[in-house]
């Protein structure tokens, strides 16, 4: 009896105390939603915008740029490390060991049978001619499918001592030259094969054979054009510094949160060495640090890591990215559960381009890793929700997301567009003007505090906000069904052409598919 009465009246005790335990168990989607709409409200552009000043001060003082390896990319990076460090997080550096790279001259001009000057951009890890060029005449490999990839496109002795003109398209930078160099060519003229400027890289130093560099499709034109009409001599002088130096990462987590869950967002650090790199990427640097900062101060304690890298040599190859996810051990990779970046988000002539983690565009490489598809959904339902148009962009391996898809990461993110050019159905999309670059400053000294878009830059903000927010407490949306996405997204797309200009938006300085 003692023992039934004792079990009645704990009875309404349990119960109690199980009702209680049932109110406070954590809700995923209820905190995710709570926290990212805080982020939201919190992270703006006018406040990230006090980072960009700060980067373009310490470009000021560093010789104009943020490079990899230079004083200036090491300030910025200790700039980073020491505001995430006060905020709390666990900060640290990753290092390692690079080729530096610091183009020292590049020039072309037609020296006969008529002279004028052309632009052209030497590629990364070229060779270097002699101190104040070298004239040849120019040779025109025969366009095909794979212009120049295969020794029978040069005809016997039609290359020896000239300069090759090669036109972008059926493999990389480096095989194109070294097939010329082989045929004879003492440099390559690489054209593009589309819009823009052409920024390359032979991938490795040990991948040089002879002087090359990139121009634009317009110019290639024009010089096959003279070239099909007589002798054409041209002088060449592209000359490169090359050295081994160290540079680091900067990696920061929160000090709770599930490891085994881990979500990591990222940007690039580090500029080219023709200017401060603003845009490119300081924009996404500031925006992330932005709402790191904002996390930490908002005392939330997300039930999954949270992580955050500004990654450094991105501009020479993904160096940063690539050693970082090479040097995870199979189980650490495993624990990273998504990884998002951010890259270029202010571009002063903005396409609002979100990663096509289904590939229901349909345009060059494939979908991402499991999960991409429905990260790709989670940014485009909050543009939506915002009325902010987008379109999708192809996972085109530009960018430092490219390590982390090779090993099966689900990846995503944003940016606004590079050297390509904004079509009309664009620019009536997200305004500006047709016809011109999304960012006209793309790689050069203009890319400065004047060349951001503040519109976009907020934008931005706020996505990689309302991820942040989301992802740090709720994963379950990765595994969602996102099977009606494809024809969403469609319907929001305006032609057919725009996926096509958005890849050719960010054909960074690493890309080395010609």
């Amino acid at each position: 009896m003692a023992v039934a009465a004792a079990t009645a009246l704990a009875a309404p005790l349990l119960l109690s105390a199980s009702s209680a335990s049932a109110h406070n168990r954590p809700d995923p989607a209820r905190d995710a939603a709570k926290l990212s709409k805080k982020l939201v409200k919190e992270a703006s552009g006018k406040d990230a915008y006090k980072h960009l000043k700060k980067f373009q001060d310490i470009a000021d003082s560093a010789g104009g740029h943020r490079a990899a390896g230079s004083l200036g990319h090491d300030a910025s990076g200790a700039y980073v490390f020491g505001l995430l460090k006060k905020a709390g997080y666990n900060v640290s550096y990753d290092s390692f060991e690079f080729a530096y790279i610091e183009t020292q001259a590049e020039t072309l001009k037609v020296t006969a049978p008529t002279p004028r000057d052309s632009e052209i951009k030497a590629m990364s890890y070229t060779k270097s001619t002699p101190k104040g060029g070298l004239q040849a005449a120019l040779a025109v490999v025969p366009v095909d499918a794979t212009t120049g990839c295969e020794a029978g496109d040069y005809a016997a002795g039609a290359f020896t001592g000239k300069i090759a003109l090669i036109q972008r398209g059926g493999c990389d930078f480096a095989t194109k030259q070294q097939t010329a160099a082989a045929a004879g060519a003492v440099a390559a003229i690489v054209s593009n094969n589309t819009e823009g400027a052409l920024s390359g890289t032979l991938g490795d130093p040990a991948a040089a054979r002879i002087p090359t560099g990139g121009v634009t499709q317009a110019e290639g034109a024009k010089l096959a054009a003279e070239a099909a009409a007589g002798t054409v001599t041209v002088s060449l002088d592209i000359r490169q510094l090359q050295e081994k130096r160290t540079t680091r990462n900067v990696i920061a987590e929160t000090k709770g949160g599930d490891a085994a869950n881990t979500v990591m967002l990222g940007s690039h650090l580090d500029s080219v060495t023709a200017g401060p790199g603003i845009n490119d990427n300081a924009s996404g640097s500031a925006g992330l640090l932005e709402v790191a900062l904002d996390l930490a101060k908002s005392r939330e304690k997300p039930a999954n890591k949270v992580r955050f890298a500004w990654w450094s040599a991105e501009e020479l190859g993904l160096l940063g990215a690539e050693d970082y996810v090479t040097g995870l051990s199979p189980e650490q990779a495993a624990q990273i559960k998504l990884y998002l970046n951010f890259d270029m988000i202010a571009s002063p002539n903005f396409g609002q381009f979100v990663y096509d983690g289904d590939d229901s565009d349909g345009v060059g490489a494939g979908a991402g890793p499991e999960g991409s598809a429905q990260l790709e959904k989670g940014i485009t339902d909050f543009l939506d929700s915002k009325d902010y148009p987008h379109e999708g962009t192809d996972f085109s391996g530009r960018s430092d997301y490219g390590p982390f898809i090779e090993v099966g990461i689900p990846s995503g993110g944003t940016f606004t567009g590079a050297e390509g050019i904004k079509t009309d159905a664009q620019a009536a999309k997200f305004g500006g003007e047709a016809g011109v670059a999304y960012d006209a400053c793309y790689h050069a000294a203009c890319d400065d505090l004047d060349n951001i878009n503040k519109e976009a830059f907020d934008v931005n903000i706020d996505v990689i906000a309302n991820a942040v927010g989301h992802y740090a407490h709720d994963l379950s949306p990765l595994t969602a069904k996102a099977g009606a996405q494809a024809a969403a997204k469609t319907e929001r797309t305006t032609g057919g052409d725009t996926g096509v200009g958005a890849s050719n938006a960010h054909d960074h300085e690493h890309e080395t598919k010609a």
